[in-house]
């Protein structure tokens, strides 16, 4: 009785003084009790949007959602309404055709879900992503049960456009010392650049909630606001940026280059107004990326002849250039320890002068103003004015600058006509910059301005910088007339150059490719053929370099076969590009170029829509059978270039023949129609799940196939072997 006794104090002594103070083991009953009934979400900020120049979306955050299902009978204790899956077979029936899956694989997890008694189940690939349209659909089942959590994902609606700049961003898992959460963050680009400012601080929401997570009468309930990424404004122009990726397209087709870049700018400010490389990538879906550089400002190379108009610029400042000065062309050599060095042709043109000499892109020339006129020291100085010694600062990320090889009188020489030594594209453009704007060389950028989405204030504000003078106005003055020349006169190389409305002043460049294995390349395709040129000539307000590496040249001949594609992309893009922004031609108005401002298409026909655009030479697609137009794939105002398709859809839509589309039009007609779209593979469409001429409401699936240039190459390679193989093997039936 004694040891009951005791042992009834102590446990009633224990309750009291638990009752009394609140506290276990050091543990307050009332923070305990607190914290396992407070739930607590994240509130997603959104991740700052990135535009062109005029304001044009090139990246943002899509809303997506996930779906899950719960299975516990529990959530749906003493409620008239289930909030449970009552019925997994008709529930697996109805999600099945909406999901684009398989009854069985969804019934399967509903029912390993229940089996295992867990209180709520996910579907796995096909759960994700799932659209908003999709969504609602689902919603409007009222499937008991059936839930979702709104998830953003990163979107591009252009596809491959402008990727090396733009980057791309993607959910990764972060971890605190508080929790594990996700969210996006930039993997290249400007997605990475940008990063901080772009991705905005998370909000948080807390509230006090029993087992079933509904919330108490009294939640307590705590909300923090996210707060938004800052929206970022680049200086590129949608405009000309798709003109240069269709027209880089067409010659990835045609030629099949390793390589090509293609950067325009303008010279005035040092703004990027477009900048594209191939191979490029989808950055809505960047698996089997084949180039993760950006090799206009990350891949330094030996320029060539390019490099000509900066050694003729030093010359000519130096105060020891002669343009009339005859000097033996051909052949060159400094002294019998030192290798010679040759002009392109190798045998020379005789006796020319100096200007003559540029025009035909002449090596004896350019060593010689080196060797004898100015001497190595001064030229490595002017190399070192026009920065050629560091990276140009461009707001990019993975910038590599290239390297002055000047150590021995052959390196010296070679250097002085683009060999070599090497140089980024992006640093020959900043150098150029001091010869197109009159002796100042400008720092290159392509983010024009920082805008907070919220109050649309403007956090910062790029301008032009001036960051050197390594020539007079007089001289760059004197290298334009050169460059002139090159393009235009009698004896130049550069004439394929030649546009039909401006005059354009501009150097070739032919660069030698290394061998892995010493030495240089060999072939007629084994090298690097670009172009710098600037128009108009007198006052350039834009400036674009062309590269392309060992394209297929078996079908081009000429003069100077390798410049053809190189030109393709040059005499398009400036040629489209200065009418676009309504330069005035210097060549009289002679305009080839036709740029269509959308009208107002309110209430008028589509036999009157379509007769204008005929006349105007637009290509575009009539969506449908109807005789009024709904909507044009252009807004009221703007200007449309000759590479650009214009969508109009009728007041009775049907499915257009999508085959040979870029994903940029698809996704232009995806948004007139709101259709659901699953894409697959990257490039041109080559299969569509819906048949031409076939009916079609807002929020249709639409599947499709891209492939890229190459791949359709390769298939069309194997197509060819194929029928060759069956056309033999029907040759030995025959003959046996």
């Amino acid at each position: 009785m004694v040891i009951f006794i005791m042992a009834f104090l102590i446990v009633t002594g224990r309750f009291l003084y638990i009752q009394a103070s609140g506290v276990v083991e050091g543990v307050s009953l009332d923070e305990w009790a607190t914290k396992v009934r407070t739930t607590s979400y994240t509130i997603d900020s959104e991740r700052g949007k990135i535009y062109d120049k005029n304001g044009m979306t090139l990246a943002y955050d899509m809303p997506t959602f996930r779906m899950y299902a719960i299975v516990d009978e529990r959530y749906s204790e003493n409620l008239e309404e289930k909030q449970h899956v009552v019925d997994p077979v008709e529930t697996a029936e109805k999600l099945a055709p909406l999901l684009n899956a398989e009854k069985d694989y969804i019934l399967g997890r509903l029912n390993s879900g229940i089996e295992s008694n867990l209180s709520q189940v996910e579907f796995g690939a096909i759960g994700k992503e799932i659209s908003l349209q999709t969504k609602d659909d689902i919603q409007a089942l009222k499937l008991p049960g059936i839930r979702f959590i709104q998830e953003n994902i990163r979107y591009y609606p252009n596809g491959m456009f402008a990727s090396h700049i733009i980057g791309f961003a993607r959910e990764t898992e972060m971890k605190t010392e508080e929790a594990t959460f996700k969210e996006i963050t930039g993997v290249t680009g400007i997605e990475s650049e940008m990063n901080d400012l772009l991705k905005g601080i998370d909000g948080k929401i807390s509230y006090q909630r029993d087992i079933y997570n509904k919330k108490l009468l009294d939640p307590s309930e705590v909300i923090q606001m996210p707060d938004n990424g800052d929206d970022v404004y680049l200086t590129i122009d949608q405009k000309i940026q798709t003109l240069v990726e269709d027209v880089m397209t067409q010659v990835e087709e045609k030629y099949n280059p390793e390589r090509m870049t293609a950067i325009v700018m303008n010279p005035k400010t040092g703004e990027i107004v477009a900048m594209s490389n191939r191979p490029s990538y989808n950055p809505n879906n960047p698996a089997n990326v084949l180039n993760w550089y950006n090799d206009a400002i990350s891949t330094p190379f030996e320029p060539g002849s390019a490099v000509k108009m900066f050694t003729w610029a030093a010359a000519i400042e130096s105060k020891v250039y002669n343009g009339d000065e005859g000097y033996m062309s051909g052949k060159y050599q400094i002294s019998d320890r030192v290798s010679p060095i040759h002009d392109f042709n190798r045998k020379g043109w005789g006796t020319i002068s100096f200007d003559e000499g540029f025009a035909r892109s002449s090596n004896v020339a350019a060593a010689k103003l080196v060797w004898e006129k100015m001497g190595p020291d001064t030229f490595l100085e002017y190399l070192k004015a026009f920065d050629f010694d560091k990276p140009t600062g461009i707001d990019l990320p993975g910038e590599v600058q290239g390297q002055i090889l000047y150590n021995w009188p052959l390196e010296k020489i070679t250097t002085s006509f683009g060999q070599g030594s090497t140089a980024t594209p992006i640093q020959i453009m900043k150098a150029a910059t001091a010869i197109a704007n009159d002796g100042k060389m400008l720092k290159p950028y392509i983010i024009d301005r920082i805008v907070d989405p919220d109050t649309n204030n403007v956090i910062e504000n790029h301008e032009p910088e001036v960051v050197g003078e390594p020539i007079s106005k007089e001289t760059a003055e004197q290298v334009r007339e050169l460059l002139v020349s090159a393009v235009q006169s009698e004896h130049a190389v550069g004439s394929r150059f030649n546009l039909d409305d401006y005059s354009v002043g501009g150097k070739t460049g032919t660069a030698q490719i290394p061998d892995p294995n010493g030495g240089y390349l060999t072939g007629h395709e084994n090298y690097v053929f670009s172009f710098l040129g600037m128009a108009p000539s007198d006052d350039p307000q834009l400036m674009m370099y062309v590269s392309v590496k060992q394209p297929n040249l078996e079908f081009e001949s000429g003069i100077e076969p390798g410049s053809a594609p190189v030109s393709f992309i040059f005499n398009n893009v400036m040629e489209n590009a200065l009418h676009y922004l309504s330069i005035t031609p210097d060549k009289g108005e002679t305009s080839t170029v036709n740029v269509y401002e959308i009208p107002n298409v309110e209430g008028k026909s589509v036999a009157s829509i379509t007769d204008s655009l005929s006349k105007a030479g637009v290509d575009y697609t009539v969506i449908g059978e109807g005789t009024k137009v709904v909507q044009l794939s252009a807004e009221v105002g703007m200007k449309i270039l000759p590479n650009e398709k214009l969508l109009i859809l009728t007041d009775n839509p049907t499915m257009p023949n999508i085959i040979g589309w870029s994903l940029r039009d698809v996704l232009k007609l995806g948004e007139m129609l709101s259709f659901d779209i699953e894409i697959l593979g990257s490039g041109y469409v080559v299969t569509q799940s819906i048949e031409e001429g076939q009916k079609v409401d807002k929020g249709t699936y639409l599947g499709i196939e891209l492939k890229t240039p190459k791949e359709l190459q390769e298939m069309k390679s194997i197509d060819e072997t194929s029928d060759k193989e069956a056309i033999e093997n029907e040759s030995d039936d025959v003959f046996e």
